[in-house]
């Protein structure tokens, strides 16, 4: 039935003399679990297969060649007349898309990738018992407990071609879910935690639901609030991908062309003296082909500091006349040189949890309202709540300090903690 799609989406655009094309064939199996506290609330299972159909018109706008792309969505369930208006209304939109004009990527068929995990050797069912008992077995009903929750095990197939001769497909498998986690007294507290795991990894899920729990009831005591003034902070566990993901960004084709970035390959972005941490930053290729085709591997960002690769979508770094290696979104960071022990000598903040931690990629500014953290004179610890965090990611780049332990979060692997100089707290 599938090819038979395919077929027919590729007869149509010959029909229509559309010539430059990318067709986005993606089928998504999945094992879908909710959950009432430890009881099994309902069960789904999925199979989905649809189509994203790019179509691309070149013309003319003055003197310049332009290249405009629209997409349509393409379903199984479509008759083939609703197939063709939908792929004609995309081309006729393209029109209006003034970009550029800038090359598809080229390429020829090859063999289809399979996935290569611990996941990839069960079934979607035995994956989800397995995870489902790592997500329950720190639950022991004791002062917090898991209120609700949603996991999701995904088998992900995906078929990529265009005019170009691009013809490539690969499988991809994963776990996400969600929890929320409730403490009654002292106070009625929730925790709302994501998970995303590309293998059978228990053990960090293990780790995450005992995290949340004693966060939950750390925050459920929380009666004060940090004073305001600057600090010491060790951020945690997400937080520390949130902040490092900046660098990422900011070294993309994306931001770079339309001059949101200043950053070029041999720069040393933390500054011309660091005093903390130099940064050995990797892009992780989560798949072996990005959605235009292009084949994705590992990539150094920063080498101790200096930015060794730019990155990005093919369109942009058309424009910037670089190799178009895709766009990164994972990352792989180099552990730190002190515990997190060490790190927590002295006076500190360390902030567990926020109730919206953000960092614009455009300033580097960062901040976020403090939902739980533990405060340290150097002697006394206490779980304080309130008041809020503001920084700046370039003026702290030159003195960060990163844990010796590690941690998988979705999209990073890398250092467990790290701690930022006089950074702000206000009430």
């Amino acid at each position: 039935m599938a090819n038979n799609i395919l077929n027919k989406i590729v007869q149509i655009l010959n029909d229509l003399d559309i010539k430059t094309y990318q067709i986005n064939e993606t089928r998504e199996e999945s094992v879908e679990l909710f959950f009432i506290k430890k009881a099994l609330d309902s069960r789904r299972s999925k199979d989905v297969t649809k189509y994203m159909v790019n179509v691309f018109r070149d013309f003319m706008d003055g003197d310049t060649k332009m290249r405009g792309s629209s997409s349509a969505n393409i379903y199984n369930t479509m008759t083939e007349e609703e197939m063709t208006e939908a792929i004609k209304d995309a081309y006729f939109a393209a029109s209006f898309v003034k970009n550029p004009f800038y090359e598809l990527p080229s390429g020829k068929k090859e063999e289809k990738v399979f996935h290569q995990s611990s996941l990839a050797k069960e079934t979607l069912e035995s994956a989800a018992t397995r995870m489902t008992k790592a997500l329950f077995k720190e639950d022991n009903g004791k002062e917090s407990f898991l209120n609700s929750a949603e996991l999701f095990v995904v088998k992900v197939d995906k078929h990529i071609i265009n005019s170009e001769g691009i013809d490539v497909s690969y499988d991809k498998y994963k776990v996400t879910g969600e929890f929320v986690v409730q403490c009654l007294a002292p106070e009625d507290v929730e925790t709302y935690q994501d998970f995303s795991y590309d293998e059978l990894d228990m053990e960090s899920l293990e780790k995450k639901v005992k995290d949340t729990l004693d966060m939950t009831t750390a925050r459920a005591n929380a009666t004060s609030s940090a004073k305001a003034g600057d600090y010491k902070v060790i951020l945690s566990g997400k937080y520390v991908r949130d902040f490092l993901s900046y660098y990422a960004s900011k070294s993309s084709a994306n931001m770079i062309y339309p001059k949101y970035s200043d950053y070029a390959v041999g720069q040393m972005v933390q500054g011309d003296h660091i005093e903390g941490e130099a940064l050995n930053i990797n892009l992780v290729a989560s798949e072996p082909y990005n959605d235009e085709g292009i084949t994705f591997v590992n990539r150094p960002l920063l080498e101790d500091g200096v930015l060794k690769n730019l990155h990005g979508s093919l369109r942009f770094s058309r424009y910037l006349s670089i190799e178009p290696v895709g766009y990164y979104e994972d990352i792989e960071v180099k552990e730190g040189t002190v515990s997190f022990e060490e790190m927590k000598k002295g006076q500190y903040l360390h902030i567990v949890n926020f109730s919206d931690f953000q960092v614009d990629d455009l300033t580097g500014y960062f901040g976020g309202e403090i939902r739980l953290a533990f405060y340290c004179d150097g002697n006394t610890m206490i779980p304080v709540t309130g008041g809020s965090i503001s920084g700046n990611i370039s003026e702290a780049s030159g003195m960060l300090t990163l844990s010796k332990e590690l941690q998988k979060e979705k999209g990073y692997e890398g250092p467990y903690a790290l701690s930022i100089q006089k950074v702000t707290i206000a009430q």
